[in-house]
């Protein structure tokens, strides 16, 4: 028998637990010859704002070792070219579409939950509160648990979607972040975004990126995320997503391990596109060869039986 890869998350049901990282991604058909994306449990588009936004000036993306600094600035097509010309094409491929949003205030978040909470083929509302490399928003909100509260509180009765917040790791306690979403009526969350760095150019003196501070992903975070994801499940009562470094199906399965529903990969498809089908196939390779009927056999299995002191 083939063991059953599905999952959960706020209500819906994924084919399986790999879901594209927001950003990373684009709108499902830039990598549609490499991972279509259909076959992921969910596409978790680029950021959408309520109107067009060019993003930062280049350069914008800096290979560091084990891992890269982005500084897009959320450049993405705005609501209204998002649900005429995108989401249509996600639909139709029988895509599980997750729709990451974004807002420089609370009112611009609502306004674009709004839109999509009308638009047909949006599952599920991804809420950025942790953008590392814009000027307004971001982290903004992500570092205060009364501002996620009111952020959370208005995209929920605005949408009528269920809403999955991703978390900063930049906050002295991630856990109280979590638990105002949670009381905002978040249905999930997802962690960890980027971490913020630099790179600088030493025969040149000047920053590698135009903007000068850029959110560092891939495996240099992955010790970080995983470290946040174990903490953040203990104490909330709702799904949560792990990002960070996810590269290989054993990855994916560290997460799954120590508590998460799902994971989502970013990077790691820069390296190689085939990424995403791939971590697929390695975690049922290895649900096979533990004769696993399914993931809830692995999922907080690191918990259980574990004793800190």
């Amino acid at each position: 028998m083939e063991p059953d890869t599905s999952v959960t998350l706020a209500g819906i049901t994924l084919k399986n637990p790999v879901m594209s990282a927001s950003g990373t991604f684009g709108y499902g058909q830039e990598y549609v010859d490499f991972v279509p994306p259909e076959v992921l449990g969910a596409v978790v588009t680029k950021g959408i704002s309520l109107k067009p936004r060019k993003g930062n000036p280049p350069p914008r993306i800096v290979e560091t070792p084990a891992g890269m600094l982005n500084a897009i600035g959320l450049e993405n097509v705005g609501l209204e070219s998002f649900v005429r010309d995108k989401l249509p094409w996600l639909k139709d491929r029988g895509a599980v579409v997750v729709a990451n949003i974004y807002g420089e205030t609370v009112d611009e978040y609502a306004r674009v939950a709004e839109g999509l909470g009308r638009a047909d083929g949006v599952a599920l509302l991804e809420l950025n509160v942790s953008c590392p490399n814009v000027a307004a928003g971001g982290m903004a909100f992500g570092s205060d648990p009364e501002a996620v509260f009111r952020a959370v509180k208005a995209v929920v009765q605005a949408s009528g979607l269920p809403v999955m917040v991703k978390l900063t790791p930049m906050v002295t306690d991630i856990v109280a972040i979590a638990r105002a979403a949670v009381e905002a009526g978040g249905s999930a969350l997802s962690l960890i975004n980027t971490i913020p760095g630099m790179a600088v150019d030493l025969d040149t003196r000047r920053p590698k990126l135009a903007n000068v501070i850029g959110g560092l992903s891939g495996p240099a975070i992955k010790p970080v995320a995983l470290r946040l994801c174990w903490q953040v499940v203990q104490n909330v009562d709702i799904p949560v997503v792990g990002v960070g470094g996810i590269a290989t199906g054993r990855d994916a399965l560290e997460f799954i391990l120590v508590g998460a529903t799902a994971v989502q990969v970013g990077t790691a498809g820069f390296v190689n596109p085939f990424a995403a089908v791939q971590i697929i196939d390695e975690i049922r390779d290895y649900m096979r060869i533990k004769q696993m009927r399914d993931l809830e056999q692995i999922r907080g299995q690191f918990n259980k039986g574990f004793d800190r002191s």
